[in-house]
């Protein structure tokens, strides 16, 4: 998935239940891929306004 120039890795949490997604220094988790990625795609959007 694609997020700004960089994709969105994800990935299964070991110790947790659900999944994580990385891109751009951020973190975020979910409990299904496209609930991690659809809160991956609304942090580098505050990002973008905070500059």
């Amino acid at each position: 998935m694609k997020g700004g120039k960089k994709g969105i890795a994800t990935f299964k949490i070991k110790n947790r239940k659900g999944y994580a997604a990385v891109c751009s220094n951020h973190l975020t988790e979910g409990r299904t891929r496209q609930q991690a990625c659809y809160r991956m795609t609304k942090a580098l959007q505050r990002k973008k306004r905070a500059i």
